[in-house]
């Protein structure tokens, strides 16, 4: 073995290395024995590089996967991609409109050619973007939601859940991308405020005495009204309920009606009712018997029930009929309003509600055990807050239109007869009618919802519906990690479907990780061009180092805020971690393994120090607390092992003690480089790897145990103490300008060990200590408890005088910035206004202020 270790940290040169060794000895594929442990990767769309959501949601499922795979557990974690149809046929027809192309033109089979195409390219994007993450997927189990066994579970499910009277079509109001021409689920609309205008219009009453006014902000729709709805406490309205009103420009008598629906507040009180084109009205329709008058085409062009408006496109139809309606004395007047307008999630044009026939999946019946699952804690939420939004929106779950008006998905299993009207459903192609023997059949031409496919993920990718091995070893799998924009789309589904067709819950814990935004908490968006790519962070700081970061940030129920000096920072931690690993190794000259007895004080701190901290980390990770195992290991590594066990061992180093020393480094270090690799698993490979204690793989070594015999209270209460005195001596030094290199001679009231002495002296950077109960003249306090004083003496290194005076314009300096800081936390406007982390930065910094001026104040007293 190579023990030599580079001057450098360089992430290029080790994490590809790694990476292909790790794949070359399968340890990513389940092999040994014990409790199984599995999670399914949430498949990423096959639309372009993943962002840094993408990165998060890996790293937290691979510090869970490579921490339960050093524990003993048979992990299983399952790779795969999303067909995502709409985003795809989307961004491929872009593409090919670019070359003069037009799906239309090409035809149903030559167009998905081109899909399939694009779909394996992106494929093995994506699956060289995650290996150089450093997820620990078997990629020997990749799925896709297209494949061929996913495309076997998507009919066996449509088949059974149509059988079972679940899976209907009707005619329902639907939202419409007509960009896309295909049907949005509600989840797949966002909505946006737009300047907007309210029209106010007069309705003559049919018997010609009088008019009632309404105020709509689509005017072109009233060429669909059916009825104009007041509400039952509208005193206002209350004699016209039952009257006839003729809708202007199109002659058509309509009645008023009472509906709940209608607010007295809004407009006029009064509603126009349009059955067909609004989802409330919709729902009135029902309600009252209303006639649904379709007046749209597809492309939102105004159809032959719009009379002389027809071909016109929506928005010209509008002008035109605000045009007409002025001209005619109907207009009564216009309103400048904001409103709240959806627009499709892929291409952000306006979405249309239409009425349309669509395929549905009925949802209460599937609902029941889903919601049982989340009351009676199954299926558990992390954070818990998700459990009551995951509830109230399976309480009200509306019906799902599972239809897509697209090429690219799984089309829908069913033949229509042109012969006898038969609807044939079947996980096979039919051939002939199975109720009039015809041959002449014609195959649905929707494919489903991508979420449909997507539902049955936990199950489909462990082979369902067949029953195999990994089915029975590995399902239900064990967390689900996820985005909470999913909870509805997938999280909800899923749990629905596995207990439906496995009969038990998917998954035991859902953790709702963070969204990632910028440094100031905004979204990253390529409009506003503050997105971080994950792939260049890797490329310029290495993959360790931005999985730590994201890791460190990632708190539960928190939002991340991602600066790229964050991810500088774990980039030191990495440098400092390869230079302590480089000091040590140096060091082992002669090494050879003794038994950790005979500790010192130093020894006996670090090593217990060393069990609490793997046993906060582990419990940290099993609580899916990843931010405070981080900053666990972090401060153990950096603040203690390096800054003060290597610093004392260094001395030893050069005694007869070297071999115990050297053990006790390189125990430290093994241990540490293992609590470190869920996090940063390249670096913490590398290193290991030089150790003398190494074996085949940090990989597949053993999780760090807690040894009970090695936890000393009372020697980390010693060796914190001696810190505490050694801070104080660099404070003074600090403060007072005196060079850290410089030594100087301490005072104290207290008789130290020569133990204790030899780290002051080596650590303080001391001369001599001298012990009095009497403060020496011209010395300034160091440490001071109700036992222990520690005074270093300045003699002729500095003139008292001028050093009180300087400290006293400092203390002004200090105060002032305090004073700022005070102003600042008392003015309501500030703390109403300012957002919450710049809130807490200014009162960390005042405290930081305040403690620093209680120092210089104290050294003060102790010069006079």
């Amino acid at each position: 073995m190579n023990n030599e270790i580079g001057t450098r940290y360089d992430p290029a040169n080790i994490e590809t290395k790694w990476y292909k060794f790790w794949l070359e000895k399968g340890y990513f594929t389940p092999k040994k024995d014990g409790p199984k442990y599995s999670i399914v990767i949430p498949p990423p769309n096959i639309t372009g590089k993943i962002h840094m959501g993408h990165a998060l949601n890996i790293t937290l499922q691979d510090i869970l996967v490579r921490f339960k795979r050093m524990n003993g557990f048979k992990t299983l974690w399952v790779p795969g991609e999303d067909h995502a149809g709409i985003a795809t046929q989307t961004a491929v027809e872009k593409a090919i409109e670019k070359e003069g192309k037009k799906r239309e033109e090409l035809g149903r089979e030559k167009f998905l050619e081109i899909v399939w195409d694009w779909a394996n390219t992106y494929r093995n994007t994506i699956k060289n973007q995650i290996m150089a993450i450093g997820a620990s997927v078997d990629w020997t189990r990749e799925r896709f939601t297209l494949d061929e066994g996913l495309s076997k579970a998507v009919k066996k499910v449509f088949v059974s859940l149509y059988k079972k009277g679940l899976i209907y079509k009707g005619k329902y109001i639907v939202n419409w991308c007509p960009r896309c021409k295909t049907v949005l689920s509600d989840e797949e609309v966002e909505y946006e405020e737009h300047d907007g205008k309210l029209y106010y219009i007069k309705y003559h009453f049919a018997d010609g005495n009088g008019e009632i006014i309404i105020a709509t902000t689509r005017p072109e729709t009233m060429l669909g009204d059916t009825a104009i709805a007041v509400s039952p406490s509208d005193e206002r309205y209350k004699e016209l309920i039952g009257k006839e009103v003729i809708v202007p420009l199109v002659g058509r008598k309509i009645k008023i009606i009472a509906d709940m629906h209608a607010d007295p507040e809004f407009g006029t009180g009064a509603l126009k009712v349009t059955p067909a084109h609004d989802p409330n009205d919709y729902l009135i329709g029902q309600r009252h018997n209303l006639e649904f008058i379709n007046i749209f085409n597809d492309d939102m062009t105004i159809n032959e029930n719009g009379g002389k408006y027809k071909g016109l496109d929506r928005y010209q139809a509008r002008e035109k009929i605000v045009e007409d309606l002025k001209k005619e004395g109907y207009l009564v007047k216009i309103e400048d309003i904001k409103h709240s307008v959806g627009h499709c999630y892929r291409c952000n044009t306006v979405i249309e509600p239409m009425l349309m026939d669509q395929w549905f999946v009925k949802m209460k019946p599937l609902a029941e055990k889903a919601i049982e699952a989340v009351e009676k804690g199954e299926v558990k939420f992390y954070p818990d807050r998700w459990k009551k939004v995951y509830l109230n929106w399976m309480y009200e779950i509306r019906d799902w239109c599972i239809s897509r008006q697209l090429w690219w998905g799984h089309r829908i299993p069913i033949w229509y007869c042109q012969d006898c009207g038969h609807i044939n459903v079947s996980e096979e192609e039919v051939k002939k009618c199975e109720k009039c023997g015809s041959t002449n059949l014609k195959q649905e031409e929707d494919v489903l919802d991508t979420w449909f496919s997507s539902a049955l993920w936990p199950f489909s990718t462990l082979g369902w519906p067949e029953n195999t091995s990994d089915l029975k070893e590995f399902y239900p799998t064990d967390v689900l990690v996820t985005g909470f924009d999913i909870i509805f789309f997938w999280v909800a589904r899923m749990v629905m479907m596995g207990y439906e067709f496995m009969g038990e819950k998917p998954f035991s814990d859902v953790y709702i990780h963070q969204l990632v935004r910028d440094k100031f908490g905004r979204k990253m968006s390529k409009s506003l061009g503050n997105g971080i790519d994950p792939l260049e962070v890797i490329q310029e700081y290495g993959a360790d180092p931005m999985r730590f970061t994201l890791a460190l940030l990632a708190a539960q129920g928190r939002d991340i805020k991602l600066d790229i000096k964050n991810i500088d920072t774990s980039k030191k931690f990495a440098n400092k971690i390869w230079n302590a690993t480089r000091f040590i190794i140096m060091n082992l000259e002669d090494y050879k393994e003794v038994p950790l007895e005979n500790l010192n004080l130093s020894d006996k701190w670090i090593l217990s120090r060393l069990q609490k901290t793997i046993n906060n980390v582990t419990n940290a990770i099993e609580q899916y607390e990843f931010n405070l195992a981080a900053r666990e290991i972090y401060n153990f590594f950096w603040d203690e092992f390096c800054d003060w066990y290597i610093e004392v061992s260094k001395p030893r180093l050069k005694t007869e003690e070297k071999h115990l020393v050297q053990n006790v480094l390189v125990a430290v270090l093994d241990n540490s480089l293992k609590l470190l690799h869920p996090f940063m698993p390249f670096i913490t490979e590398e290193l290991w790897q030089k150790l003398p204690t190494s074996r085949e793989s940090i990989t597949v070594s053993e999780w760090p145990k807690v040894n009970d015999e090695l936890i000393d209270n009372s020697s980390e209460e010693r060796f914190s103490l001696l810190m505490n005195i050694i801070k104080g001596i660099r404070n003074v030094k600090a403060e007072i300008n005196i060079p850290q290199s410089q030594k100087v001679n301490i005072t104290s009231n207290h008789d130290f060990t020569e133990e204790e002495k030899l780290y002051i002296r080596t650590l303080g950077n001391v001369e001599n200590i001298k012990i009095s109960n009497q403060k020496p003249e011209k010395s300034a306090n160091a440490f001071v408890n109700n036992e222990l004083e520690v005074y270093v003496e300045l003699g002729n290194l500095i003139d008292i005088e001028t050093e009180i005076n300087r400290l006293n314009k400092k203390i002004k300096k200090l105060e002032k910035d305090a004073q700022k800081f005070r102003n600042k936390l008392n003015n309501k406007k500030f703390l109403e206004g300012a957002p919450e982390e710049i809130v807490e930065e200014a009162k960390e910094k005042l405290t930081n202020i305040e403690e620093q001026v209680k120092k210089i104040k104290n050294i003060i007293t102790s010069l006079k």
